[in-house]
């Protein structure tokens, strides 16, 4: 076993230790699933909610820890450098310094200065500035978007993974994620009529690369002028189906299907940002005492285009290497206390809700059309000059507003869609989840 596996092996020890479970044979053998661009079965999983799992140990696993400290529905704001300190501070500064952050308290409508040693950033994804995505709403890019404020360096942002099969129910947000576990133990996507495509598409059928079926379903939507296409999972033992995805069962019948004798409507959906805050293999950024892990960050381990279930491996073992190192610089590092307050001074309460909403709305709709699964120059040069009006109007908004955590999150969110934009047009060539038909011949 070398290095690498051996670490992966501890973390997910560590975790089973901790009181995570993990799916079992009757042998008692963990059992494996297999997703889209895997050659093998190599996936542990929990029923259909794998994540869910590992998070629910975690968090009781911490609430029980006597020196952890939560502030529960708090909203991160900025980090705080040098910045505050009324230092000029530029990207390509080797030294810029992080002493805390700056958070808001939704509750007391208050903001308070945290000041920490080392700061580690798992905010998640950023699946919202899209119409359709399966992440939760509160992924709304603002790990990334704090710390690129902060003149951090930020990598990769163009490659967003929109998963091919999320439930078309377009009444629902977050979309309700079809695990790609189905298709692993044989679901097959089918077009309106019923008839099987992928293999027009790629060799591999409903078990290619994410990228490959996300843009093969948007091609026949397309041709069909239809919404959604269909994944037919009736052919598989309804008794596999009960044991292992009782959640997806649950919810297509909540919704009037029953997936053992329908077929379930499907559409893709932003799902994973494979780029995001740049670290190294500790987890640290290029800012002084920050570390980043999960989704918020471009470790290089996904490159253009994530396997299926590798994210969560990667969040824990870089989550690890990232407390080793932090402990070493708690060591050597003394806490600023000459950090000033948020200043809200000149600020009011704007109750003009509507401002945000539309905003957030109008971004969305950018998004998902001009930067979606397949994009263009002249796309996604139109995109870029509506986000800076977007911009505009925001920052304006913001420099006069008491604030609320609906209006970070939008000025989050276009700091984030910004960076895609602008990250996918100094990319010149598909690769991976980028895929660029040329329109502008200028």
């Amino acid at each position: 076993m070398d290095d690498n596996n051996r670490t992966n092996f501890q973390r997910i020890k560590e975790l089973i230790e901790w009181g995570t479970h993990f799916d079992t044979e009757s042998s008692g053998k963990y059992a494996l699933a297999r997703e889209g661009g895997h050659s093998e079965k190599r996936v542990l999983h929990f029923q259909d909610k794998t994540g869910a799992e590992i998070q629910r140990a975690l968090i009781e696993k911490v609430r029980q820890h006597p020196n952890i400290e939560m502030l529960e529905n708090h909203f991160s704001i900025d980090l705080i450098t040098q910045h505050h300190l009324g230092k000029i501070v530029r990207r390509s500064h080797p030294d810029i310094q992080c002493f805390g952050a700056y958070v808001l308290n939704p509750d007391k409508g208050e903001i308070i200065t945290v000041l920490a040693k080392t700061t580690m950033i798992a905010t998640g994804g950023a699946g919202n500035v899209y119409q359709t995505t399966t992440n939760p709403k509160i992924a709304t890019g603002d790990g990334i978007a704090m710390l690129y404020r902060a003149k951090g360096v930020v990598d990769n942002m163009e490659f967003i993974q929109f998963h091919p099969t999320s439930l078309y129910n377009p009444k629902e947000k977050p979309s309700f994620l079809i695990t790609e576990a189905l298709r692993g133990a044989g679901a097959e996507l089918k077009d309106i009529n019923g008839k099987e495509f992928m293999q027009r598409y790629d060799k591999r059928k409903s078990l290619a690369p994410r990228d490959i079926v996300a843009r093969a379903i948007d091609n026949e939507m397309k041709l069909s002028g239809n919404d959604h296409v269909y994944l037919d999972a009736r052919h598989i033992d309804e008794s596999e189906i009960m044991h292992h995805f009782p959640t997806i069962y649950a919810k297509c019948l909540s919704i009037g299907i029953n997936l053992t004798k329908e077929m379930i409507p499907v559409v893709p959906a932003a799902h994973y940002i494979c780029g995001g805050i740049k670290t190294d293999e500790h987890g640290a950024t290029s800012i002084k005492n920050v570390f980043a892990s999960g989704e918020v960050t471009s470790t290089g381990l996904h490159g253009a285009n994530r396997l299926a279930s590798n994210s969560l491996l990667e969040s824990i073992v870089f989550s690890h290497n990232a407390s080793v190192k932090a402990v070493e610089l708690k060591n050597i590092t003394e806490i600023q206390h000459n950090i000033p307050d948020w200043n809200a001074e000149g600020t009011v309460m704007n109750e003009e809700m509507i401002l945000i909403t539309q905003s957030r709305k109008e971004l969305q709709g950018v998004m998902s059309n001009y930067v979606g699964i397949v994009r263009s120059d002249l796309r996604l040069k139109r995109a870029l000059d509506r986000l800076e009006i977007l911009n505009r109007e925001t920052e304006d908004l913001y420099e006069k507003s008491v604030l609320t955590v609906p209006l970070c999150e939008l000025r989050n969110m276009i700091n984030v869609a910004y960076l895609i934009t602008k990250f996918a047009l100094q990319r010149k060539e598909s690769i991976g989840l980028h895929y660029l038909v040329n329109y502008d011949k200028n």
